[in-house]
């Protein structure tokens, strides 16, 4: 690879896999500067690839045969991580991807490693009794990609990283939202405990078709909780580049909009799985512009709310 460019074949791997893995993020990163968008779909693909390689899937879809355990395979995932900070080659797409992605800018080893302690939280089926022990969770596995993020978009102020984070939150918030019935499923379940508890569903019980009802109360109490990070999101791309706060905007449309569908549903939210269509993905990046171009025009911004789960530093 060049100082400035990735091998073609390293790009081409990583835009398959973000076409293939995210149509809403896909669409968002069209916006970026095409420098910006190179470095974006690399650090997807690594994301991408580690989460497969953690659920033994291929692109989320589908089961692949391995002779190792989760967490052997997880082992394999931080040492061949580490590996790339001191610069050992790899064959595999994801990793040359990554392994540029992080040397183009910056970024401390912590963060991936954040990221795939967040998966080990999987492995080893943690349990998620308080909306501080979800929270800790969503940033492992999005918060932290956030801070990547931002970082690809050169920002480098620790509150503007905050923020970065806080979108992080907002989208995982979502995530668990649409997903709590098909997560509950594989024994994964996101909602705090105290949530269940106040609206009277047994963990066991989750996806049982009698407490839809309630758990759909409990959903609606965790996207309460996801506003404040999306707001807080929205301040933040203020410090971004112009096309690179737009892509953000139009993502947090996008996932903000699914959050508003599943509590819009009640409790029909998980008859079918909530999206989004082509049309509305057009409207949220004329949306995501908007916001962008509101952040051009506002005065000193102000500090970020002490009382807000704050990522680790």
């Amino acid at each position: 690879m060049s100082g400035t460019d990735a091998a073609p074949d390293v790009v081409g791997a990583s835009e398959e896999a973000i076409a293939k893995g995210s149509k809403s993020f896909a669409a968002a990163a069209r916006l970026f500067a095409p420098r910006m968008r190179e470095d974006t779909v690399m650090l997807y693909a690594w994301c991408r690839h580690c989460d497969d390689v953690v659920d033994g899937q291929e692109l989320g879809h589908g089961r692949i045969a391995s002779a190792q355990t989760p967490a052997e395979r997880l082992d394999a995932l931080f040492e061949e991580t580490r590996r790339a900070y001191r610069g050992a080659p790899s064959s595999h797409p994801a990793f040359a991807a990554f392994a540029e992605v992080v040397r183009r800018n910056d970024i401390p080893e912590r963060h991936p490693l954040d990221l795939l302690e967040g998966f080990r939280m999987d492995v080893e089926g943690r349990r998620y009794d308080t909306l501080d022990d979800t929270l800790t969770y969503c940033y492992h596995v999005a918060g932290v990609v956030g801070v990547m993020m931002a970082l690809i978009m050169g920002a480098r102020d620790e509150v503007v990283l905050d923020r970065a984070s806080d979108l992080g939150l907002g989208f995982q918030l979502t995530n668990i939202s649409r997903d709590v019935i098909e997560d509950a499923g594989i024994g994964r379940i996101y909602v705090p405990g105290t949530f269940l508890d106040m609206e009277g569903v047994p963990e066991t019980e989750i996806a049982a078709p009698g407490h839809r009802a309630a758990v759909a109360a409990a959903v609606a109490r965790l996207l309460d909780v996801a506003e404040p990070y999306y707001e807080q999101a929205v301040i933040g791309m203020g410090a971004l580049p112009f096309r690179a706060a737009a892509a953000v905007g139009a993502a947090r449309c996008v996932y903000r909009a699914i959050g508003t569908e599943v509590r819009r549903r009640g409790p029909k939210a998980w008859d079918a799985r909530v999206s989004t269509t082509k049309a509305q993905k057009i409207g949220y990046l004329m949306q995501g512009i908007g916001l962008a171009l509101s952040t051009r025009r506002s005065g000193p911004q102000p500090p970020r709310p002490k009382h807000l789960w704050t990522r680790p530093r």
